[in-house]
């Protein structure tokens, strides 16, 4: 089987599917290229995506202003999204940021919030405990509550609905993995695992931490993958109406070991509830591809899950879980901490890459601006202070 495009973009994750639509949407012949989500991760022999989880955080609320306004944008256009695919995807519970009373951190997400013109709720120790009750604060800490857009999306749901919508604007979705890239002539073939190839005049790759592969770029993005870990608790039926309220929570400790993230209870494809925690207590890099497959086969690391555990008990310490297990993901980190969003050798190939564990509510507008690159060339004059132009290592 073959096929020539525009452009192709490699990778059916959260910013390569947002990138397709937009392209799809501006009217670009575009095909959106990468593997379904496989039954047995313990089997699988491709790649992975991170996005395979039903929830992430979601809001505007940050300590970088770059960060907050891609997600502000990204959150703007959810219910249109929804509304056009039919797929939902996004629940408003809010989100609450908690740490140090007066602290910079604290002092940076309310200047975000303030810039962006974001209304939040502040909050000292006591008025936390007040509002929400079935968490445990320290006396020295307070937090910053966004009620309004914000809470958690779904990452499978988020993937097929800007997935529908690319289709539904002329893209053609190809449920394949891309083994390698050749630039030509007449362009860029794109070679299928199965051998099948595929021509287009550009290549956008945006295939997370496999970006590191051998065979897909000409130069590899700098850039750090590492391993997490992330523990599901499941909530029992008699705990759920109490627990129905719960916000999204980041709570910033002193050290990034002290630092964690929870979503509130949210259903996943096993029938159960399970409220998500993670922030590893140490960083586990994946120095190429090999060992990122290796990763995702083997299930997480105990230890990281023990640690996430003690944080879920000092946080929420009248829920007991009715079972617990865990599960492994990546995070690419890059030397800006920013997206890498540009050309690789040529103007035929770009990269799309690098979420550093902030990425999945904003990647509908890193998907556009990826968009952005392949249409126009460039992705200054957005209203951000970076540039998002790749380190190569």
């Amino acid at each position: 089987m073959s096929g020539t495009f525009d452009t192709i973009v490699v990778g059916k994750g959260m910013m390569g599917a947002a990138a397709a639509r937009h392209l799809a949407v501006s009217g670009a012949n575009v095909a959106l290229i990468g593997p379904d989500e496989p039954g047995n991760w313990a089997t699988h022999e491709g790649v992975f995506s991170s996005h395979y989880d039903n929830g992430r955080i979601t809001r505007t609320i940050d300590s970088d202003s770059d960060w907050a306004r891609m997600a502000r944008r990204s959150i703007e256009r959810y219910r249109g999204i929804e509304s056009r695919s039919g797929v939902s995807f996004y629940t408003e519970v809010g989100c609450l940021i908690a740490g140090a009373d007066g602290g910079a951190y604290l002092g940076n997400v309310d200047a975000a919030a303030k810039k962006l013109g974001v209304p939040v709720a502040y909050m000292d120790a006591p008025g936390l405990q007040s509002r929400f009750p079935y968490f445990s604060f320290h006396d020295h800490e307070s937090g910053i509550f966004e009620a309004r857009d914000a809470g958690h999306v779904n990452p499978r749901a988020l993937v097929a609905a800007e997935t529908v919508c690319a289709a539904m604007a002329g893209a053609a979705v190809i449920s394949r993995e891309v083994t390698g890239l050749a630039e030509t002539a007449d362009g860029v073939a794109v070679t299928m695992a199965d051998g099948a190839t595929y021509q287009a005049q550009k290549v956008l790759v945006a295939t997370g931490g496999f970006a590191l592969s051998e065979t897909l770029l000409r130069r590899k993005p700098a850039m750090q993958v590492m391993a997490r870990t992330v523990l599901f608790a499941e909530v029992a039926e008699t705990d759920r109406e109490r627990l129905s309220a719960m916000p999204s929570l980041i709570r910033n400790g002193p050290t990034e070991a002290e630092s964690f993230y929870l979503l509130p209870p949210i259903l996943y494809p096993d029938g159960k509830t399970y409220i998500k925690i993670g922030g590893d207590p140490d960083n586990l890099q994946l120095r190429d591809e090999a060992h990122i497959r290796s990763w995702f086969r083997s299930g997480g690391r105990a230890e990281a899950a023990a640690h996430l555990a003690r944080h879920l008990a000092d946080v929420l310490p009248a829920f007991t879980p009715a079972s617990t297990h865990f599960s492994p993901c990546v995070v690419s980190l890059t030397e800006t901490g920013y997206p890498y969003i540009g050309y690789v050798s040529s103007d035929r190939v770009a990269v799309l890459t690098g979420g550093n564990g902030m990425a999945a509510k904003s990647c509908d507008e890193i998907g556009r601006l990826g968009a952005s690159l392949i249409l126009d060339g460039k992705v200054d004059g957005e209203g951000y202070s970076q540039s998002f132009a790749p380190v190569f290592a």
